[in-house]
């Protein structure tokens, strides 16, 4: 990996998808943000990239039989150094899960969860820095962490990767924007009791798409469902869908033209 490809740490670099049925996940992906799919490392069992126009923008894997974990879009935050890294977790209220572990030359890896219960992965890029691009339709273009109020967890966070924060208007709301170097990475959006009871405090991935409405329609057409239907917000229109083994995720056409968000984030 090359300077120019390094990640600050604390940058959003990968999402992840670990699924029961991976076949019928990769059809559904496919049709919904015509992606392709290459093989990936299968340290962790069967895994494969999507690609869009032939540059990885997302990983999904194949759960054992006898593992019943909730299905759910993982957010991985970039390191220079997967162990220290997971030992801060660890040190400033967090869990690790699994890991620090290597994924073959493409890097080291740890899953982990925040003092919320809110599961994030760390990468430690090798030969596979993360995204390879986004801002086109069918790639993730934000990340965004809902949890019960952002106060605790925004220590937490900031501790391990130095994030400056900055209060989201209007000022009522709770949501911080997180910056690195200057720029907007990710957010974090206190929600109180309107926190899903099914799935706590959670992170969640905005992928773009050119048409907010006709991406929920195919959704739902491919076996998915549309958790909140299409409407405006201060970046752009957005809906929250789930596939059809229930991870939930935004669809968002950024009011940039895809380009990501500025100052303000989806929602």
């Amino acid at each position: 990996m090359t300077e120019a490809t390094r990640r600050t740490p604390g940058t959003p670099c990968w999402v992840s998808l670990m699924v029961h049925g991976l076949d019928a996940t990769r059809e559904f992906y496919g049709a919904l943000f015509d992606w392709e799919f290459a093989p990936g490392p299968q340290q962790l069992g069967p895994y494969v990239r999507a690609l869009l126009d032939g540059r990885e923008v997302a990983g999904i894997g194949q759960l054992p039989p006898d593992r019943h974990l909730p299905i759910a879009w993982t957010t991985y935050l970039a390191t220079d150094d997967a162990d220290e890294t997971a030992e801060s977790i660890r040190c400033c209220g967090g869990t690790v899960a699994v890991g620090p572990l290597d994924a073959g030359e493409a890097g080291r890896m740890v899953i982990c969860s925040d003092p919320a219960g809110a599961v994030f992965g760390v990468w430690q890029a090798g030969a596979h820095p993360g995204t390879a691009t986004t801002g086109p339709p069918g790639t993730p273009v934000w990340n965004e962490l809902l949890t019960y109020e952002t106060g605790s967890v925004a220590k937490f966070y900031g501790t391990i990767f130095g994030y400056e924060t900055e209060p989201a208007a209007p000022a009522d709301l709770d949501r911080l924007t997180l910056r690195l170097d200057g720029r907007p990475v990710a957010s974090l959006h206190g929600v109180g009791a309107a926190l899903p009871r099914d799935r706590g405090a959670h992170w969640m991935t905005y992928f773009e798409v050119a048409d907010v409405d006709a991406s929920a329609r195919l959704a739902a057409e491919l076996g998915g469902r549309v958790v909140r239907p299409p409407h405006e917000g201060a970046a752009g229109r957005s809906a929250v869908v789930a596939d059809p083994e229930g991870a939930v995720f935004t669809l968002v056409r950024s009011s940039d033209g895809g380009r990501g968000p500025d100052e303000a984030p989806p929602g």
